[in-house]
């Protein structure tokens, strides 16, 4: 999976973001980046999303696995960081986990949108959080 997602991380940078090829699985995806919590780097890393309200809510599920994604450690550390989607620039943002309410909410359209996240939540015995990324 990681090689997919670099393959399609190249094909937008060649592409200048007019290619996502992630559309055609359902969902669209957006450009996160996050400083690393160790490195102080910045890290930028593709997932998909949904709109909510003026951000986004991204599910870092890291495709089941036992241990979630860096990125989402990194915003636990820092919960600054950016959002780009196709060739627009870069936009703040600030991370938080969702409330009760806002998953309750999410993780059906989640789901119907790209069945694979409940295989993920399945798949893993950590708790996998819905992640809002909202406007600063």
């Amino acid at each position: 999976m990681r090689i997919v997602w670099r393959v399609d991380k190249l094909l937008d940078r060649v592409s200048g973001g007019r290619i996502d090829t992630r559309r055609s699985m359902g969902m669209s995806r957006l450009f996160l980046t996050t400083t690393g919590r160790r490195s102080g780097e910045q890290r930028e890393v593709a997932t998909f999303f949904l709109p909510v309200g003026a951000g986004f809510a991204v599910i870092p599920s890291n495709v089941g696995s036992d241990k979630p994604p860096a990125w989402w450690l990194n915003l636990q550390a820092s919960p600054e960081g950016s959002v780009r989607i196709g060739r627009a620039i870069p936009r703040p943002v600030l991370a938080r986990e969702a409330t009760t309410e806002e998953v309750a909410e999410l993780w059906p359209r989640f789901v119907t949108a790209y069945p694979m996240y409940a295989r993920y939540s399945e798949m893993t015995t950590r708790h996998i959080p819905i992640v809002i990324l909202e406007p600063r």
